[in-house]
């Protein structure tokens, strides 16, 4: 079985997706930290954003052991994540990558911002998650704040909203919702009333089937 999990709600989307996975006993991919991990070979070597060659490059030698690395969580890195992953041949290069993942034994939840839609389209469940962005700013400053970084929530809501737009607007791979997949705001929900959401819907799907 393979479960999307997409949608503008980041904050604590990859919680979401790791909780299912052990829920399940799958494995599990945030994504979005593939692309994170190629902004920060890019930052890392003073390389521009918008750099295609050097952005491919690092794609390309991309190192699944430095995925754990804390500094990808930052939010300096994450705003870099979205103009690299704006790149189509990054895009291109990473999509066998997170294709394969989904494929293996016993069964995978990966979770970013196109895997209903591009990555895994025919996925046996699709959630979509959102929540209000000043929800979303409040949750990510707490959590900034809680690695010990400084982080003003109005600067954070700012920088959501430019991303968002960003990933809904870009050539390749859009951010948007897929028309087989279910809703779940997670707007007025703690991270265990997300997963009992996500687990309630997974489990309607498999009953239906």
């Amino acid at each position: 079985m393979i479960i999307a999990i997409d949608g503008p709600a980041a904050s604590g989307k990859g919680t979401l997706g790791k909780r299912l996975a052990h829920h399940y006993g799958f494995r599990h991919l945030d994504t979005g930290v593939i692309y994170r991990a190629v902004a920060q070979a890019l930052l890392e070597s003073g390389a521009a954003l918008t750099d295609e060659a050097a952005a491919v490059t690092a794609a390309m030698e991309l190192d699944p052991e430095k995925f754990g690395n804390p500094v990808l969580g930052t939010q300096t890195v994450g705003d870099a994540a979205s103009v690299v992953s704006a790149i189509p041949k990054v895009r291109e290069v990473l999509l066998n990558f997170q294709r394969q993942f989904a494929a293996g034994p016993p069964g995978a939840v990966l979770d970013g911002r196109d895997i209903g839609t591009v990555i895994c389209p025919d996925a046996d469940v699709k959630i979509f998650v959102v929540a209000d962005p000043k929800v979303r700013a409040h949750r990510r400053t707490l959590e900034a704040r809680g690695r010990g970084e400084a982080a003003d929530e109005a600067l954070v809501l700012a920088d959501i909203l430019k991303r968002d737009e960003r990933d809904k607007n870009r050539a390749t791979a859009p951010l948007k919702c897929a028309p087989d997949a279910h809703v779940l705001d997670n707007s007025n929900l703690d991270i265990e009333g997300g997963v009992r959401a996500a687990i309630a819907i997974i489990e309607k799907v498999r009953t239906a089937r």
